[in-house]
């Protein structure tokens, strides 16, 4: 069975978008909608299996739609959405829920290391994020996914999903879809201590760029960055030893658009305070321009709404016929 180049992903309304968000995830994005037909989501119904504020929630959905549009994700030619609106998602889920065996899921590291030592406490949910992805993903046929190193499994469960669900019903019905892993700061870590990946958990303001960070407080948390005693290293080899060093060259790569070894080469034995003002200067000329746009589209509820219901119509458009095909082979009446 022939399948069209489809990409889904997603982002979660978690609040406060930061460097890492849009280094791994937004901005690669903006790339693929060149190469692909493009679903991009809001990953509500993700973001509920830990506790939301519901009169938040859907302000930081919109905060999410418009970090999409504001990085360069052209809405009218991609599809915009948030999750929760499109029925078929948690629909599917539900059949693969039921095609998933647990043992697959008590494999999956991410929900151990979320749920910690309290996981018979956690919601129900969070053991079956997984499931739920593999909706989101299928019920478009999707082809590619792009992912970072923290999803990886979470995709191969999906297409161990896809297959059994297809030999389970003999058909060739789901693609198997493939990972698109992107090269440079696909995994940003905090400017405090580089073997943390950045977040708005972190107690330290000082951990993370956010999207709403005006130029000077990008200067100031990029100057207080921190770094080791030594000049920057010499070579990727050194670099991967020293983790402060090596996510800022990585950050400077990705905002680059350069491999990180390039980066290396240029900075080989410098002093830090060179490159931390050079790499304040890119930070602020890339990040500043969304964050204005951000600002613009948030004080637009009624466009911004117009957008994810124009998203939800054409996302729907496509899910439906999927999703009755799939009751027609489990067997559903109709």
């Amino acid at each position: 069975m022939q399948f069209a180049k489809r990409i889904l992903s997603g982002v979660q309304p978690s609040g406060d978008l930061h460097l890492g968000n849009y280094l791994g995830a937004i901005k690669n994005f903006v790339k693929l909608q060149k190469e692909y037909e493009c679903f991009f989501c809001v990953v509500d119904l993700h973001a509920i299996t830990v506790w939301q504020e519901p009169k938040q929630l859907a302000q930081k959905t919109r905060e999410v739609t418009a970090a999409f549009i504001a990085s360069g994700i052209d809405p009218k030619e991609n599809i915009l959405f948030a999750q929760s609106q499109v029925p078929q998602h948690a629909q599917l889920a539900w059949i693969f829920n039921c095609v998933a065996r647990v043992g697959w899921l008590n494999r999956m590291t991410q929900f151990k290391d979320k749920a910690g030592k309290d996981k018979e406490n956690v919601s129900v949910g969070l053991f079956s994020y997984p499931t739920l992805m593999a909706g989101d993903i299928l019920i478009y046929l999707a082809t590619h996914v792009p992912v970072g190193e923290d999803q990886k499994q979470h995709l191969e469960l999906t297409r161990d999903i896809a297959q059994k669900f297809n030999n389970d019903f003999n058909t060739n019905f789901f693609p198997i879809p493939e990972p698109l892993i992107f090269g440079e700061a696909t995994r940003v870590m905090s400017l405090r201590d580089g073997t943390k990946k950045m977040s708005k958990s972190d107690p330290s303001d000082y951990s993370r760029i956010m999207l709403s960070d005006n130029e000077d407080e990008i200067v100031q948390k990029i100057r207080k960055a921190k770094t080791d005693p030594h000049p920057l290293p010499t070579n990727m080899t050194e670099a991967e030893k020293r983790p402060e060093a090596l996510n800022l060259l990585t950050i400077f790569a990705a905002l680059s658009e350069i491999n990180t070894d390039i980066v290396v080469n240029q900075y080989a034995g410098k002093e830090f305070a060179k490159f931390k003002k050079d790499l304040a200067d890119l930070a602020s000329a890339k990040i500043t321009p969304i964050t204005l746009e951000m600002k613009k589209l948030m004080n637009d509820i009624t466009y911004l709404d117009s957008i994810m219901k124009m998203g939800k119509d054409k996302a729907i458009e496509v899910a439906e016929p999927v999703l009755n095909q799939v009751y027609d082979l489990v067997g559903f009446s109709k």
